[in-house]
């Protein structure tokens, strides 16, 4: 039985934590999503003919004109030239060496919010130089709360407009597009857009969420893929940050493709009045939540969403009286330990009443060697005689498994944690410990409750056993301070349940 348990945890936590932490492998699609939105299925318009050849004003190297743009949460750059945005930091988020976090990175293939036609002339709009009402927008303190910057082009029988308006206190930007007599264009999120880290394991890339389901891709792309339906967003993300485009209009669909060493998604228009919203800031829930246009659901908590989802509530619900995410973990660890602590005594038990039959059951593997039915046969009798389920050692883990990867998921992308501190040296709970004294106290932990629980192992599997506190230590070296935190509290809980069920047991036993 023994055998059976540790091979239920080894199976369920190497999957997990190798195989998801490491590979993190995604399927095309998630699971479907309430749809509550109006429907923005493409209509059938009569495409014009653009009007041919164009005049360009912006001869070969001519620069466009830079337009800042400053909020409380970030500082942007535009440029009349293509009228795309060439720079965009988010105030409040800073990297490792304590700069602002910036979610467009140069060189960049494809500019965000670059338009370009399907066919011949592909990159001609974003050689043209836009006239504009302003080159500086500033929304900050106690100034304006929205702001207008106007962008448009109209000579050579071609007009192209792009209105967008900011906010002081939110990430979105409200954006329009009018364009007459061009061919069917595509509009683009821009190449990395929203890819702070490209270093980490999680997702980075595009991803779309059409007909109420999430698609990603990356660099992989082999080939490009259309999309037409109810498309609700497109965007580029990474663990912790996005720019998205949200259509409000009906658009002929959506195309993502492999451009230069890396995935650009983009919508596809028709020369028509288009309505946008822009956000390229953080994966705040909340925040997201707040917009009303399903790009919550940009936050990817994996299969298990609809366990994650609670939990990531009732952490941030203790942070909100405790103001440490820290000890909101420990707290939410121990209160989702709970509802498993029937069901842990009772494998704990059986665990105890199994290494007390392993004598009698090598006996009959011995006696019966030959002849394995006979031998199953009496090994279920000495079961049913001392009144022991064989799985119910395994049971109790099995159910824990959604717990666990719904929580892990949390704890590893939930951007409430990045930069929170928790105490001591332990400053960021969203990165590896410095000194790796929790993944190491963890390891302790591993083999105190390895020595506790009652084995019916040979000695060679035992021997095996014990290599398992190092395995498991030298993995979580790297892990963020979250995760090792909340597995150091798990295994901590488990010592002190364990300690409980082995005097129980005993006290039973001598009377």
């Amino acid at each position: 039985m023994e055998k059976r348990t540790i091979l239920a945890i080894v199976l369920s936590v190497l999957v997990l934590v190798i195989y998801s932490y490491f590979f993190q492998p995604r399927p095309a699609q998630r699971q479907p999503v309430p749809d509550t939105r109006v429907d923005t299925k493409s209509e059938t318009t009569e495409v014009r003919k653009p009007v041919f050849p164009l005049q360009l004003t912006a001869p070969e190297g001519t620069a466009g004109e830079d337009i800042i743009v400053e909020t409380d949460l970030y500082k942007a750059v535009l440029t009349t030239q293509g009228a795309i945005i060439k720079s965009w930091e988010l105030k409040n988020y800073k990297d490792k060496d304590g700069m602002s976090v910036s979610l467009l990175k140069q060189p960049k293939t494809i500019p965000p919010l670059a338009i370009f036609f399907e066919g011949t002339n592909r990159g001609l709009p974003q050689k043209l130089l836009y006239e504009t009402n302003t080159n500086k927008l500033t929304l900050t303190g106690k100034g304006e709360a929205v702001g207008e910057i106007n962008l448009s082009y109209n000579q050579g029988g071609m007009f192209i407009r792009k209105k967008l308006i900011f906010y002081n206190n939110d990430y979105k930007v409200a954006l329009s597009l009018e364009t007459d007599n061009t061919p069917v264009y595509s509009l683009a999120v821009g190449t990395d857009f929203g890819v702070f880290d490209k270093k980490d394991t999680t997702h980075k890339g595009p991803v779309i969420l059409i007909d109420s389901n999430r698609n990603e891709f990356d660099e992989k792309l082999k080939e490009q893929k259309y999309f037409t339906g109810n498309i609700y967003w497109i965007a580029q993300e990474d663990k912790y940050f996005t720019a998205a485009i949200v259509p409000f209009t009906p658009v002929l669909g959506a195309s993502v493709w492999k451009e230069g060493d890396t995935a650009e998604i983009a919508l596809r228009l028709n020369s028509k009045k288009q309505d946008f919203l822009l956000y390229a800031g953080p994966k705040e829930y909340d925040r997201l939540k707040a917009l009303n246009v399903k790009l919550e659901h940009i936050i990817d908590f994996g299969w298990f969403s609809i366990v994650a989802m609670p939990l990531f509530w009732v952490l941030k619900f203790f942070y909100k009286f405790i103001g440490n995410y820290g000890w909101a973990i420990v707290l939410l660890t121990i209160i989702i330990r709970i509802p498993f602590i029937p069901l842990m005594n009772k494998s704990q038990k059986t665990m105890k009443k199994m290494q007390d039959l392993q004598p009698r059951m090598a006996e009959v593997k011995e006696k019966h060697k030959k002849d394995p039915q006979k031998m199953q046969k009496e090994l279920m009798e000495l079961y049913k005689k001392h009144k022991v389920n064989p799985m119910g050692g395994c049971l109790p883990m099995l159910l824990q498994i959604p717990v666990f990867i719904a929580l892990y998921n949390v704890l590893l992308k939930a951007i409430e944690l990045r930069g929170a501190p928790f105490m001591l040296w332990i400053e960021d709970l969203s990165a590896k410990d410095p000194y790796y004294v929790l993944p190491i106290v963890m390891g302790i932990t591993m083999v105190v409750q390895q020595k506790m629980t009652p084995s019916t192992m040979d000695p060679a599997q035992a021997k095996i056993m014990m290599f398992l506190p190092i395995i498991f230590t030298f993995m979580f070296l790297t892990f963020p301070s979250g995760l090792v935190l909340y597995w150091l509290i798990n295994n901590i809980f488990g010592i002190v349940q364990q300690f409980y069920v082995n005097k129980k047991v005993k006290v039973k036993s001598e009377k």
